[in-house]
C-alpha cells in the first residue's frame, strides 16, 4: 500500500464509480455471471468506509443503466432482487447514520416494481436530513435519457409561461438535472475505456481513471492509487 495521507493528498470532493466487471468476475471463478452482482453489492460497503476515511464528500455509483434493461430475464430478476435485498440492509446499515450518509437515487427509478421504488424512498427519507457525506446510486440511470428529462421539464415551464426561453442557460439545465453536483474524479473498472453513458453533462470536466481490475477485484490499494493519481493531476478545467 502506498504511503501517502489523508493529509498529504488533494482527495476529489465528488467522487464517480463505474462499477464495471461483476458478470466477467463470475465467468473467472466459473459461476453463472450475474453471480457477480453479490460480490459488487459487497464491495460497495467496502468502499464506503475507504470514502468515509479519505473524507470524500460525495459518492455517485453507477448501478443500474437505463440498457441494463435487456439482460435476458433470468439475470434481471436476479439483480431486482438483489436490490430489493440490499435496499433492506442499506436502511438498516448503521453506517448510513455512523458516517452521517444521505442516500438518493438518481434516475427513472419510476421503473423499477412499486416495492423496490417504496424502499429506496423509505432510505432517502431516513436519511435526507444527513449532511456529512452523500450517496448517489445511478439506477436506471442513462446521461442522455437525464438530459433528455431536464429539457421536457424546462419545455414544460416554458409552455406554462413561468420560464421565458432567453433565459434558459447552463445553470437553468444543471437546476433540473437529477443531480447538478459534477464529480471531480471518475473510476470506471472492468477493463473498458469508454464512458457509457454516465453523467454525460456533469463529467465535462471530471478526471477520468481506467482500471482492468474488475469492480469486484477492486481493494483498498487500488482506491488509494487512483487517489494518487488524481491528486498529482493539474486540473485546468479548460483554462
Amino acid at each position: 500500500m502506498r504511503s501517502e495521507t489523508t493529509q498529504t493528498l488533494n482527495v476529489p470532493r465528488h467522487l464517480g464509480v463505474i462499477l464495471d466487471g461483476n458478470r466477467r468476475f463470475a465467468k473467472k471463478l466459473n459461476l453463472d455471471p450475474w453471480k457477480g452482482h453479490e460480490w459488487g453489492e459487497k464491495k460497495v460497503g467496502k468502499l464506503l468506509e475507504w470514502c468515509n476515511e479519505y473524507k470524500i464528500e460525495e459518492l455517485t455509483l453507477y448501478t443500474f443503466s437505463m440498457q441494463n434493461f435487456n439482460r435476458p430475464k433470468k439475470e434481471f430478476d436476479y439483480i431486482l432482487n438483489l436490490f430489493r435485498e440490499g435496499a433492506k440492509r442499506l436502511l438498516k446499515d448503521k453506517r448510513l447514520y455512523e458516517y452521517d450518509i444521505k442516500v438518493r437515487f438518481i434516475g427513472r427509478i419510476h421503473l423499477f416494481p412499486q416495492d423496490i421504488q417504496e424502499l429506496m424512498h423509505k432510505i432517502m427519507d431516513a436519511t435526507k436530513n444527513h449532511v456529512k457525506h452523500k450517496l448517489n446510486f445511478a439506477m436506471a440511470y442513462g446521461g442522455r435519457e437525464e438530459i433528455i428529462d431536464s429539457v421536457q421539464s424546462i419545455a414544460k415551464r416554458v409552455a406554462e409561461g413561468t420560464l421565458k426561453p432567453e433565459e434558459i442557460d447552463e445553470k437553468t439545465l444543471s437546476k433540473h438535472l437529477y443531480m447538478s453536483s459534477e464529480p471531480d474524479l471518475i473510476i470506471r473498472t472492468g477493463g473498458e475505456k469508454r464512458t457509457s453513458n454516465f453523467l454525460a453533462w456533469q463529467s465535462s470536466y471530471s478526471e477520468w481513471i481506467f482500471l482492468d481490475k474488475h469492480w469486484p477485484e477492486f481493494e483498498k490499494e487500488d482506491f488509494i492509487a487512483c487517489l494518487e493519481e488524481y491528486s498529482s493531476r493539474d486540473r485546468r478545467m479548460g483554462r
